[in-house]
């Protein structure tokens, strides 16, 4: 019965609308399914840029607000790190997904800085407690046991794309933990989260439509062993780790609430 009720919102939101808006909706929603058949890679290309946006939020946030409440330091050096390693492992090569990963990093080191320093006295230290050695160390460890297996790149190179790789799967988990020891988000840190959800999706519909069109031909261009099914998989886990944050985001806006309130046994 709840399931029923909880996917019939966002189905009557859409019924209240006027006509012009049913349709311009309807126009969206059949131009990005468009587009993603035809050019897969436009996913790709709009999964980093809602994660520029996310962090366009944080921006906007610590520099309007003043305070770095909500928002999980942990979670941001993670993100740095695993960018720095994204960077790295990608060096050859300078387009626009490179320009997006370096302006990412760079405002992540930013947010990292007001949050230790200029904002420390808002930092919400006590709520922000989940214990990150343990997600590297996991992270170390399975890099050990999987990695590409291409022998056109160093070993130490491959184990830190594959160290790099699981960080990003897991770095979001320090500000889940928060958000849920906190009960209440903020709606700037709210969409922040969110557009990290989006791009966690897009990321993850990209490669799956990759498989579908290939006929799984590109799992095989990322080497053989247990690596390119860790690769999918990995993009499966990020996805469903935001899935619950983003449906109680989803139900909140359409409910018009002003803040997020999340219940205790979520994520």
């Amino acid at each position: 019965m709840n399931l029923v009720r909880t996917t019939m919102v966002p189905r009557a939101w859409v019924v209240r609308q006027p006509p012009k808006t049913k349709a311009l909706i309807g126009t969206v929603v059949f131009l990005l399914l468009w587009i993603c058949v035809i050019d897969p890679g436009f996913i790709f290309f709009t999964a980093e840029l809602s994660h520029v946006t996310g962090i366009s939020l944080l921006i906007y946030k610590l520099i309007k607000g003043r305070t770095c409440a909500g928002l999980s330091l942990k979670s941001q050096e993670l993100t740095a790190l695993f960018l720095g390693i994204k960077i790295y492992c990608s060096y050859t090569t300078f387009d626009i997904h490179a320009i997006l990963d370096m302006s990412t990093l760079i405002t992540t080191l930013w947010v990292v800085y007001m949050i230790r320093v200029i904002l420390k006295s808002s930092y919400m230290e006590d709520e922000d407690n989940f214990s990150v050695q343990y997600l590297v160390i996991a992270c170390a460890v399975m890099a050990l046991l999987v990695h590409p297996t291409s022998s056109s790149k160093a070993l130490i190179n491959r184990l830190i794309l594959a160290f790099g790789c699981n960080l990003e799967t897991v770095a979001i988990m320090p500000q889940l933990r928060l958000m849920k020891n906190a009960k209440v988000v903020e709606s700037l840190t709210a969409h922040y989260v969110f557009a990290l959800g989006v791009a966690r999706f897009l990321s993850c519909a990209h490669w799956i439509l990759q498989v579908v069109n290939s006929r799984g031909t590109i799992l095989l261009a990322l080497g053989y062993g247990l690596w390119p099914g860790m690769v999918l998989l990995s993009e499966i886990v990020q996805t469903s780790i935001l899935a619950e944050f983003c449906y109680y985001y989803i139900k909140s806006v359409i409910e018009g609430h002003s803040v997020l309130r999340l219940p205790s046994d979520t994520v």
